[in-house]
């Protein structure tokens, strides 16, 4: 099972490749939306492509909550939590 830390080494280098952030801008603390500028359609690609690392999608409603980095980890740590 994929750790915390592994989820977010993961979640961080999606970031950069999909959206070409800066890797040392993506913290736990990030706001998604305010510190990254990631928008709803930034989002819903964020969403497709931890569907295809994990196979399983984070529910839209769950992702409506999400804020932070620590956030996403949060909700991907949980979708992984459930297979094992």
């Amino acid at each position: 099972m994929q750790t915390r830390e592994d989820i977010f080494n993961i979640l961080r280098d999606a970031l950069v490749e999909l959206f070409e952030l800066d890797a040392a801008r993506i913290t736990l603390d990030a706001n998604l939306y305010q510190d990254l500028e990631i928008d709803s359609i930034d989002a819903v690609d964020l969403i497709d492509h931890i569907k295809r690392q994990t196979g399983k999608k984070i529910a839209a409603e769950e992702f409506k909550a999400v804020r932070t980095v620590n956030d996403v980890v949060e909700a991907v740590y949980r979708l992984v939590a459930q297979e094992a």
